[in-house]
C-alpha cells in the first residue's frame, strides 16, 4: 500500500500527452495571442503601484541614489527564473504555468501543491490590489472630480473611518473593489482577444503617464542629489553601502512579480515555442528599463534622506516641478496600473484552476469551455465571486506578502523542472534553451529561496495553513479522481 501511495504521488504527465490535450477535445482554448499581446500582459502584471511606492522606500531606507543598482540586481534574479519559464513554456505550451511544468517533471503531488498554492496567491493578490484600486479611485474622484463616494460603501465591515462630526463608524462593503473584480472577470469571460486588447490600451496609458513624469522630471533634476551615489554604510547591515543595495534589491524584487503570469496564457498563444520567450523576457526587459529610469529621476528630484517616512514620495518629487497637475496624472497612472495587474492575475488564476480541473484534480465542471467565447468561463465565474468577496468584505491588505511567497515557490520549482527535463528528455524540442544549465537554474533557486527566507513568520504560517487544507482535499478526493491515475489503473 505504501509503495502504491508513493507511485501515485510521483506519477507524471508526459510532454506528448500535455501537448495532445492542449490541441484536441472540447476543452481546447483558442490561440489568438501574438508576441506584442504577451509582452503587454507581462507589463500589465508587473507595472503597478510598486513603481510609485517601493522606489522611495528602497532609496530612503537602504540604497540611496544607488537604488537603480538595486533594481538591476532584482531584475537579474528575475531573469534567471524568466529564462527557465521561457524554456518550459515553449516545450509545454499549455495553460497552468508552474502547475503544469511540475506535473511533467516532479509528479502529481508536487504539481497539486504548487497549483493549490498559486490559486490562493492569485486570488489574494487580485483582491488586495482591488482594495488599493478602490482607495485610489475614491481619492481621484474626490480630489479631481469633486465627487464624494459614501464612506460606508468604500470600506469593508472590519474597517473604521471618521465622519465629519468626529463619529467613528464601520464600513458595510467595499463596492469599488467588487466592481473592478467583476468587470475584469466579465472581460476575461467574453474572450482572451478582447481582454488582451483592453489590457494593451490600459498599458499604453500607464506607460504614457510614466513617460510624462520621467520626461518632465529630467529637466528639474539636481546633480547634488546623486552625491554620494552609494551612501556610506551606517554600521548596520542593510543601511546604505553595498549591503543596503542588496537589501534594497530584496525590497524592490516584489515590484517585478507578475511576469510569470504570461506563462499561464501559453495555450492561447500563437506560435508559443517562440512567442512565449518573447513575451516573458521582453516584458521583463522593458519593465527593468522603466523602473531604473523612474528611480533615477525620483532620486534626482528629491534627496533620498527626505523620502524617509514619506508615504507619497512621488508627490513630493512632483512638488519640485512647477506642474502640480502631475499629481492627478500619477494617480491616474496608479489606477491604470492596478487595473491591468488585477486583470492578469485573474487570468492566471482561472487558467491554473482550469488545468487542474482538466486533470480531474478538481471537479471537471470548471474545465468547461464556453462554445462562443472559447474561455473557461466557469472558472472565471467562480473566482469572480470568491475574489470579489475577499476584496469587498475583508481587510486583506496585510495579506499582500502571500502573493510573493507563492510566486517565489513557483519560481523555484520551475528552475528545478528545467534541470530535471534536461536530464530526463535531453532530445526534446526546445526552441529556446536556458543558457548555462544547471548554473542559471541553480542561481534562480538560490536567489528566490533567499527572498522567501526574508519574509515574516506570519506569511509562512498562512501558507502552511492553506497547504494543509489542500493536502486534505488531495488525499480525500483529488488522488482518487486523478485522470492520470485512472488511466494508469486501466492500463494495469
Amino acid at each position: 500500500m505504501a509503495s502504491g501511495l508513493a507511485e501515485d504521488l510521483i506519477r507524471t504527465k508526459s510532454l506528448e500527452r500535455l501537448n495532445s490535450d492542449a490541441e484536441s477535445g472540447e476543452h481546447t482554448l483558442e490561440r489568438t495571442l501574438g508576441p506584442w499581446s504577451l509582452i503587454a500582459l507581462g507589463i500589465g502584471a508587473v507595472i503597478g503601484a510598486g513603481l510609485f511606492s517601493l522606489t522611495g522606500i528602497a532609496a530612503a531606507e537602504h540604497a540611496g541614489p544607488a537604488v537603480v543598482i538595486s533594481f538591476a540586481i532584482a531584475a537579474l534574479a528575475c531573469a534567471f527564473a524568466g529564462m527557465c519559464y521561457s524554456e518550459l513554456a515553449g516545450m509545454i505550451p499549455v495553460a497552468g504555468s508552474a502547475y503544469t511544468y511540475a506535473y511533467a517533471t516532479m509528479g502529481e503531488f508536487v504539481a497539486w501543491i504548487i497549483g493549490w498554492d498559486l490559486v490562493l496567491e492569485y486570488a489574494v493578490g487580485a483582491a488586495t490590489v482591488s482594495v488599493s484600486w478602490s482607495s485610489y479611485v475614491t481619492r481621484f474622484m474626490r480630489d479631481t472630480l469633486g465627487i464624494n463616494l459614501p464612506p460606508h460603501f468604500v470600506h469593508s465591515p472590519f474597517e473604521t473611518f471618521t465622519l465629519a462630526d468626529g463619529t467613528v463608524a464601520h464600513g458595510i462593503v467595499n463596492l469599488p473593489a467588487i466592481f473592478i473584480i467583476v468587470a475584469a472577470s466579465a472581460l476575461l469571460m467574453i474572450g482572451i482577444r478582447e481582454s488582451a486588447r483592453v489590457n494593451a490600451i490600459v498599458v499604453l496609458i500607464k506607460l504614457a503617464v510614466v513617460a510624462v513624469v520621467v520626461g518632465v522630471g529630467l529637466f528639474y533634476i539636481k546633480a547634488q542629489n546623486y552625491v554620494p551615489f552609494i551612501p556610506e554604510n551606517t554600521g548596520t547591515f542593510g543601511e546604505y553601502g553595498w549591503s543596503g543595495i542588496m537589501r534594497g534589491a530584496g525590497v524592490v524584487f516584489f515590484a517585478y512579480i507578475g511576469f510569470d503570469a504570461v506563462s499561464t496564457a501559453a495555450q492561447e498563444a500563437k506560435n508559443p515555442q517562440r512567442n512565449m520567450m518573447v513575451g516573458i523576457l521582453g516584458s521583463l526587459a522593458i519593465c527593468t528599463v522603466i523602473y531604473i529610469a523612474f528611480a533615477g529621476v525620483l532620486t534626482g528630484l528629491v534627496p533620498y534622506t527626505q523620502m524617509k517616512g514619506d508615504a507619497a514620495p512621488v508627490n513630493t518629487a512632483i512638488a519640485m516641478t512647477p506642474f502640480p497637475w502631475l499629481k492627478s496624472l500619477v494617480t491616474l497612472g496608479v489606477i491604470a496600473g492596478f487595473s491591468t495587474v488585477i486583470l492578469v492575475l485573474l487570468l492566471g488564476q482561472s487558467r491554473v484552476f482550469y488545468s487542474m480541473s482538466q486533470d480531474r484534480l478538481l471537479p471537471g465542471f470548471f474545465s468547461k469551455i464556453h462554445p462562443t467565447w472559447k474561455t473557461p468561463y466557469r472558472s472565471n465565474l467562480f473566482f469572480m465571486v470568491f475574489t470579489s468577496a475577499l476584496g469587498g468584505f475583508l481587510p486583506i491588505s496585510q495579506l499582500g506578502h502571500m502573493t510573493s511567497i507563492g510566486t517565489l515557490l513557483a519560481f523555484i520549482l520551475v528552475c528545478v523542472g528545467v534541470i530535471i527535463l534536461r536530464r530526463a528528455q535531453p532530445n526534446a524540442r526546445r526552441d529556446y534553451r536556458t543558457p548555462w544549465v544547471p548554473l542559471v537554474p541553480i542561481l534562480g533557486i538560490v536567489s528566490c529561496f533567499a527572498m522567501m527566507v526574508s519574509l515574516d513568520g506570519e506569511t509562512w504560517l498562512r501558507l502552511g495553513v492553506w497547504l494543509a487544507i489542500g493536502l486534505v482535499i488531495y488525499f480525500a478526493w483529488s488522488r482518487r479522481h486523478s485522470r492520470v491515475g485512472r488511466e494508469v489503473e486501466a492500463a494495469g
